[in-house]
């Protein structure tokens, strides 16, 4: 897979991501957001487990005896970060979430340079402040009112931050990126329903009630997104990755314009204009990367 093959799969994982913020709102009407973030990963689950079947017949090399234990790591980053987003999103908006969320453009190669001490290549730090201040627009230019939510998910940017640095390093290690996916959805989904299990009542009429986020969320942004993202990290670079996968900021603001009836200010469609424009640009950069 090329570096532009791999980005398109990073921007198709944004566009996911940003339609599963709807979901992720309006599922938490019916059903907690434990129980939640335990179906759609359970579901998830199940849609990585033939491919990563398919995937260990087709191995040709052993994989490390370390991998797993690694693989769990990297579940536990991604339920944190996906528990502090739902969380989030039980007094935050739709774009607000996905504005603080898309904070981890920033935080990735932060980490990157303080855990690994690899320095990314030098376009990496105008590029990551442009697509932030794009977002930045695309919320309407202010920062004024920060409320719980929001800062619940400024956290889970940290963690999501964290989530994409793992996969950049593990993934490409062993070679097994629907295994990896897989441990990763089962982890979330062991702990999601535990937790529900404890802090949340549950009947079979909610479920059946945020069914069709449940689906979406557990086959497309979770399932889908992320098989998307463990694959196209192989190929490009965790900061790279993080600024296509910050489309989903663009997305889940448009989004929740057209379903939830959220609006979206003249300065916010010029950080819409913005983020196009970075992503456009950065692809173009690629090539010559």
């Amino acid at each position: 897979m090329t570096r532009i093959q791999a980005n398109l799969f990073l921007l198709l994982s944004g566009a996911i991501w940003g339609a599963g913020f709807v979901a992720q709102s309006t599922a938490m009407d019916p059903i907690g957001p434990m129980w939640f973030i335990g179906l759609r990963f359970a579901i998830a689950t199940a849609v990585a487990a033939p491919l990563a079947l398919w995937e260990h017949r087709k191995a040709e090399q052993p994989m490390p005896k370390s991998s797993i234990r690694n693989f769990l790591w990297i579940g536990l980053a991604l339920f944190a970060g996906a528990m502090t987003q739902q969380l989030g999103l039980m007094t935050t908006s739709v774009t607000n979430s996905g504005f603080l969320t898309g904070l981890y453009v920033v935080f990735v190669p932060v980490l990157t340079v303080i855990f690994l001490r690899r320095k990314p290549h030098w376009i990496i730090w105008p590029a990551a402040g442009l697509a932030l201040f794009g977002i930045f627009l695309l919320s309407g230019g202010k920062l004024a009112g920060l409320n719980n939510g929001d800062f619940l998910t400024i956290l889970c940017a940290v963690f999501w931050a964290l989530q994409v640095m793992l996969v950049g390093i593990f993934v490409g290690s062993t070679g097994r990126p629907m295994l990896l996916s897989m441990v990763q959805f089962a982890v979330c989904a062991v702990l999601g329903c535990v937790a529900g299990a404890i802090f949340e009542p549950l009947d079979l009429t909610a479920v059946t009630n945020a069914l069709s986020e449940i689906l979406y969320a557990g086959f497309f942004s979770s399932g889908i997104g992320f098989i998307c993202q463990v694959v196209g990290q192989r190929y490009t670079t965790a900061p790279q990755a993080a600024i296509f996968l910050s489309s989903e900021a663009l997305f889940a603001a448009l989004l929740g314009v057209l379903l939830l009836g959220e609006t979206i200010t003249t300065v916010g469609y010029i950080g819409c204009a913005d983020h196009l424009c970075r992503h456009a640009d950065r692809g173009d950069r690629a090539r010559i990367d």
